[in-house]
């Protein structure tokens, strides 16, 4: 059993903490690790310090603190939930304001021009009651007498009160404080903050997987962490029975065994002059197949954000995932439509996944907890739906074509640079290789998301620069010099910049390009009708060689159209569905330039304006389309106009 606290424990831990905080200024792994010398080893350390100071296990304690943060500090930055430091105590008073997703800017999430454009203007309930799991650090504080600012900026300290948290669940539980991991599973579900049994166990049963795996890495302050591996480990899963949390009310929820999902339902309700919401009854994949998931971030906290998708004037999505721990609700059947994209063709043929985070703000970070249990959502959608598991496939918000001209400047921007695609798609079990050599004539974008900083302003005042933080994407200039210009979007008619929300000049890990030109360590690659350049050194690449299909104008045609949307011909619409217009956006492929080609579609259109659902039906068209990365958004041309063939060597 623990004693109290001493000055020499806490003088012993400021002495780590100190050690640890000084890597803050030393290079990322690669640049010089001699250099770090005995100071590298510091966050280790503070974990040792911590696990025998407080009686835990120090795999326990590494587990627990890798599902959390994977190891990182951030620099002392709250995470989207108010969490601090590698074991992310959460101090909520200090989180972050919020602003709805969909309750800003011109994008009508609907995006169907069928009817008048849907822009709610709702605004995110406050959080009067803040739950138990966003109010860990005033607690650790308690335990360790540490000050809330010691454990918010010093990493040993944050460790030291994540160990005492874990010390003090096992304790409540009636445990005793054993140096055997697996005794340790009640604790561990404890920690989660969930107050359902289904969450708790689903976090514990993430920890004891990394557990037995192992994981080795080096933090955002440059510190090597390694966890060894203990393939053996079994926990003792029957202490969840004593944990005190109520049962899970999963109702029937469309979600993978492997994560803990809730029915939380969007209404499908009528209201005012002969309108309804907040999403459309639909028949899928019987009726129309589902091609897409799109990821999103809810640019607020989520007992406001589920207060929304419960008001029928407000839109829908389909899931909704916490950072803290993972926990899903889930609001639309995968068989109905949700208004979430802003594009009706992709709405209709896609499922939405909104994440608790916030675009513009690099140190409101995600929970390793949220990503797994994201990717085992989307693993789960893509088996049962025929999904592939690449990024034509997986969209972000920001991957989204605005359907019509007017629509482009106004599209969503979520989830921004700092979603970790690389990541993710590890944990999906499809990362983004080297599929050819050198000259395949496609390039996928990889960069090293710590070590890939670009600049951005606008996180918090505009013009200002953001915080430094990896990112997932490459910017692009107009010639092989940095001092040149970004290139510009014609759709979104001003001039291009390096804020936040500023798509015209990025392109994002895991998209792929058809090669244009090279020049040293620059690459050249056809984007938005242009030829873009992205620097890509040999010895530190931020793109990897790849081969596949493209579409390139037809012979004898100088340029083809260029399409949000794939609808069917005039001539396909049934009496009594006004046929909707093929209208292309301010785009051209010409000749000469080549896209990288998806999948071949008949144009497709879901007609459902009406609360009743005995006038919804779906419209197939004689019309091919190819679905192309265009720019950093997908897009559409019409197979008529364009020849396919394999990428060209260059």
């Amino acid at each position: 059993m623990r004693g109290s606290v001493t000055d020499t424990d806490r003088a012993t831990r400021r002495v780590v903490g100190a050690l640890a905080g000084t890597v803050l200024l030393l290079p990322l792994l690669g640049a010089a690790p001699s250099q770090a010398g005995d100071a590298s080893a510091g966050l280790q350390r503070a974990f040792a310090s911590a696990a025998a100071e407080y009686h835990v296990p120090q795999s326990v304690l590494l587990g627990v603190s890798y599902l959390q943060s994977r190891w990182d500090g951030h620099a002392g930055a709250p995470s989207v939930t108010g969490g601090y430091g590698p074991m992310h105590l959460t101090d909520a008073r200090t989180a972050l304001a919020s602003a709805p997703h969909h309750g800003e800017g011109t994008e009508d999430a609907r995006g169907d021009s069928a009817r008048a454009a849907l822009l709610p203007r709702t605004q995110v309930p406050a959080t009067t009651d803040i739950p138990a799991r966003l109010e860990t650090l005033p607690k650790a504080a308690g335990l360790t007498g540490l000050s809330a600012e010691e454990l918010r900026s010093d990493p040993a300290s944050n460790v030291a009160g994540g160990a005492a948290l874990l010390a003090a669940a096992q304790k409540d539980l009636g445990e005793p404080l054993s140096q055997d991991p697996a005794d340790w599973y009640g604790a561990v579900a404890r920690f989660s903050g969930a107050d359902d049994s289904a969450t708790a166990a689903a976090y514990a049963n993430d920890v004891y997987d990394v557990l037995r795996t192992g994981e080795e890495r080096t933090t955002d302050a440059g510190q090597q962490i390694a966890l060894a591996a203990q393939p053996g480990l079994a926990p003792d899963t029957a202490q969840l029975a004593g944990a005190g949390l109520r049962k899970p009310k999963a109702g029937d929820t469309e979600c993978p065994k492997t994560v803990s999902c809730e029915w939380i339902p969007a209404p499908y309700e009528q209201f005012g002059d002969n309108d309804y919401g907040n999403h459309d009854l639909g028949d899928r994949p019987a009726s129309q197949s589902i091609k897409y998931i799109v990821i999103h971030d809810t640019e607020g906290a989520w007992e406001g954000v589920l207060n929304l998708v419960q008001d029928p004037t407000y839109v829908s999505w389909n899931y909704t995932l916490r950072s803290t721990d993972g926990h899903i609700a889930q609001h639309v059947k995968a068989k109905d439509v949700a208004w979430h994209a802003g594009n009706w063709y992709v709405n209709a043929k896609s499922i939405g996944l909104e994440h608790e985070g916030f675009l513009a703000n690099p140190d409101a970070w995600y929970t390793e907890a949220m990503y797994r249990s994201s990717a085992r959502l989307v693993t789960y959608l893509s088996a049962k739906y025929g999904v592939p598991l690449d990024r034509q496939h997986i969209l972000g918000h920001d991957n989204v074509p605005g359907p019509t001209t007017s629509t482009v400047a106004g599209m969503h921007t979520d989830p921004g640079p700092y979603w970790d695609w690389r990541h993710y798609f590890e944990l999906l079990g499809h990362p983004f290789k080297t599929t050819s050599t050198r000259l395949g004539g496609l390039v996928t974008i990889r960069p090293d998301y710590a070590t890939n900083q670009p600049r951005y302003t606008g996180c918090v005042t505009s013009g200002e620069p953001c915080a430094s933080h990896g990112s997932s994407e490459v910017r692009l200039y107009s010639a092989p010099d940095e001092s040149s210009p970004l290139i510009a979007d014609i759709g979104i008619g001003r001039a291009p910049t390096i804020d936040v929300n500023d798509l015209s000049s990025r392109v994002s890990t895991g998209q792929q390009y058809a090669v244009a030109d090279r020049d040293g360590d620059w690459t050249a690659i056809w984007y938005l009708g242009q030829k873009a350049w992205f620097k890509n050194p040999q010895n530190d690449p931020t793109a990897v060689s790849a081969a596949g299909l493209v579409v390139t104008p037809k012979e004898g045609l100088d340029s083809v159209p260029v399409y949000g949307r794939a609808y069917p011909e005039a001539a396909a619409y049934p009496t009594g569905v006004p046929a909707q217009a093929v209208s292309p956006l301010p785009y051209k492929v010409l000749k000469g330039q080549s896209y990288v080609v998806g999948d071949k579609v008949p144009g497709e259109y879901y007609y459902a304006v009406t609360f009743t659902a005995d006038s919804h039906q779906v419209v197939v068209g004689q019309d091919l389309y190819y679905e192309i990365q265009y720019g950093h958004r997908v897009a559409f041309v019409r197979a008529a106009d364009v020849d396919v063939k394999p990428s060209a060597r260059r």
